[in-house]
């Protein structure tokens, strides 16, 4: 028996043949993403349902020396968790209890495999004063997989972005140990991560090097009873700074983005979305108002406009959980879309604008964006990039873009999000070298074998 087959009886032994894999049409689905990244090869794919088959799988793959790689939803477009040096895929979708909602501390425990899609239904089913930070993604998108990236959601411009509402999780460290950390590890509830030592951070941001996140606590908040979008615009594009810094002052809006794209004619312009709630008609109508004289500061309201009327298909667009802000973007044939999320200061968006801009003229297209402002701090710049799948030199012209993309976003002082193998690095160049040593001496430490995820954050 050669060492492949005798590998595959042994996760056929723990976990069963109906939820193993090494056929190629299977392997297939598992070696790319919907991104622009290359595919690659993945020699298994398994599929656990419970935390001990995860630790037996683990133990295993540290036996063989063998590269695990955690999957969710696989949506982040940047490939990372289609595995750079081959190895198992961990599908985490059969792990998909929703164990527990507490609803007076507003908290939902949740395996790894949940969709964002799954929880929202049932929360609005058996919950629905309580909602928790849905992105803009696909439902399949799982929502361990979204706060580990340090995803945001619909309400991150009020709460945070999702990887600050964990309060706690179990974890299959990489030897194989089940620890859980939070409250949970001296107490039943999973209600908070502090007052302890933060522990929940060794895992959020590191793309599964760490360890296998099979449970999580995450945060729940008041769902208002009435909601409402308001639209502005302007061609002033250094008056968007301001605006951001004016409109979170007074702190009432659920979401709020701005949008632009090159076509239609009626989208090239600076779209302010500001998403209201309220657990009253009344208090709904009064934030509208405050925001409206917000921009009538701009010269009477002559350099930014109130969108009098929302075309209602596109207001249900705005308002849907998720939303979906990308309403007109110019998917070319072939269907692919990727783009780089910017984390930037507020005070860098125009230069960001103009700059995105260019290099989608430079590789010959249609500017498009989406972004969303992350509680008045930052904001979530989206670098957007449309390709027809089937073209080659299509989805490396994409490519090219992500990457100048990218230098973009450190010239100017930001941080590239989800980054693939191309902006990690050039983040890591970039790093203080302190730092860059103190990320490989914990990864060394939890995972010494270096089976997890390898190829990302440098290994």
């Amino acid at each position: 028996m050669g060492e492949k087959d005798r590998i595959y009886k042994s996760l056929v032994d723990i976990i069963g043949k109906d939820f193993v894999s090494n056929r190629q049409e299977e392997l297939y689905i598992y070696s790319r993403d919907p991104g622009a990244s290359k595919s690659r090869s993945v020699d298994y794919v398994v599929m656990p349902k419970t935390v001990k088959e995860v630790q037996r799988i683990v133990k295993l793959a540290n036996e063989e020396k063998i590269p695990i790689t955690p999957m969710g939803g696989g949506f982040t477009l940047s490939a990372l968790v289609v595995p750079v040096h081959g190895g198992i895929v961990l599908d985490m979708k059969r792990m998909d209890k929703i164990i527990e909602v507490n609803e007076k501390s507003r908290y939902a425990l949740i395996e790894a495999g949940v969709s964002e899609g799954a929880l929202l239904v049932y929360l609005e089913k058996n919950y629905p004063d309580l909602q928790h930070s849905v992105p803009e993604a696909p439902p399949t998108v799982t929502v361990v997989g979204n706060a580990l990236i340090h995803g945001h959601g619909h309400i991150s411009p009020r709460y945070g972005i999702n990887s600050e509402m964990v309060n706690g999780m179990e974890v299959v460290l990489p030897t194989g140990e089940i620890c859980k950390i939070g409250s949970s590890s001296l107490s039943p509830y999973w209600f908070t991560r502090g007052p302890l030592p933060d522990l929940p951070g060794l895992f959020l941001g590191w793309f599964g090097t760490t360890g296998i996140v099979t449970k999580l606590s995450i945060k729940l908040f008041p769902k208002a009873k009435y909601r409402d979008a308001l639209a502005f615009s302007t061609d002033n594009i250094d008056l968007i700074s301001n605006v951001i810094f004016k409109v979170t002052q007074i702190d009432l809006a659920e979401d709020f983005f701005l949008i632009a794209q090159e076509k239609p004619d009626w989208m090239n312009h600076v779209f302010f979305i500001i998403i209201v709630s309220g657990e009253f008609e009344e208090e709904l109508e009064l934030k509208k108002e405050l925001y409206k004289k917000i921009f009538q500061k701009y010269k009477g309201g002559k350099e930014i406009k109130l969108v009098e009327e929302i075309h209602p298909a596109l207001r249900k667009r705005f308002l849907d959980v998720p939303p979906f802000a990308a309403v007109a973007a110019d998917f070319r044939k072939g269907g692919g879309f990727e783009y780089t999320g910017a984390i930037l200061p507020i005070d860098k968006v125009p230069e960001a604008w103009r700059r995105g801009i260019e290099i989608a003229h430079n590789y010959g297209m249609t500017y498009s964006y989406v972004h969303q402002i992350l509680g008045g701090h930052s904001i979530m710049f989206g670098f957007n990039y449309s390709f027809n799948r089937a073209d080659e030199e299509d989805a490396e012209r994409v490519r090219s873009a992500i990457d100048d993309s990218n230098k973009v976003t450190l010239d100017l002082g930001g941080m590239v999000w989800k980054a693939e193998l191309g902006g990690q690095k050039l983040m890591l160049e970039k790093m203080d070298p302190n730092t860059l040593d103190l990320i490989k001496r914990i990864k060394k430490l939890l995972d010494p074998n270096g089976i997890m995820n390898p190829g990302n954050w440098g290994d």
